[in-house]
């Protein structure tokens, strides 16, 4: 059980970075990005659970309605353009979901730990925002600069999930949700 090797992941926001541990011993750091929602200092825990291999991206309404109703007014085809679909409606609102693929704001893996804030890590499409050095990003979420590293360890006691297989499901196209066999808190 992960009570005895102690696993733990713990992302330190003010630092942006990820820290997996076994007990004392640090396995490994990740970089991350953290969105503006991410700053209220807050602090929340879950755990991790399953890995999604290129995610749909559910769009939050506010971004529907702050960010994509507008970019549709002045150019008919933004959805297609971002290979965004919309799937029906809500409250007077499109309900739109990004296909998985090159411009999935979610990349091409994200990781979910479910807790009261809705919020999960996740690849990024656009490496660049590293070199930033505000690296509070994008609209809330993780994101991590190596989600491949990530994804290796957390599926690593599950032998069919290779390194090949996984760099296979991340760029299969096609959403896959796998089940961490022990979860990680």
């Amino acid at each position: 059980s992960n009570q005895a090797t102690g696993k733990l992941i713990v992302v330190n926001i003010p630092e942006f970075v990820l820290h997996l541990y076994e007990g004392k011993q640090k396995v490994f750091d990740i970089d991350v990005v953290v969105g503006k929602e991410g700053h209220n200092t807050m602090m929340f825990n879950g755990d991790m659970n399953q890995v999604v291999f290129c995610p749909y991206w559910n769009v939050p309404s506010s971004i529907v309605s702050h960010e994509i109703l507008p970019a549709m007014e002045k150019n008919p085809s933004y959805l297609a353009k971002e290979n965004m679909e919309i799937t029906g409606t809500e409250d007077g609102l499109p309900v739109i979901r990004q296909r998985p693929g090159e411009k999935n704001a979610l990349g091409r893996v994200k990781f979910l730990f479910p807790n009261s804030f809705n919020i999960y890590l996740h690849d990024t499409p656009v490496k660049s925002l590293f070199q930033k050095d505000k690296r509070a990003y994008s609209h809330g979420c993780i994101r991590l600069k190596e989600p491949e590293k990530l994804a290796n360890y957390v599926l690593r006691s599950q032998p069919e999930w290779t390194p090949e297989k996984i760099e296979e499901a991340m760029n299969s196209g096609e959403e896959k949700f796998v089940k961490i066999k022990d979860p990680i808190p």
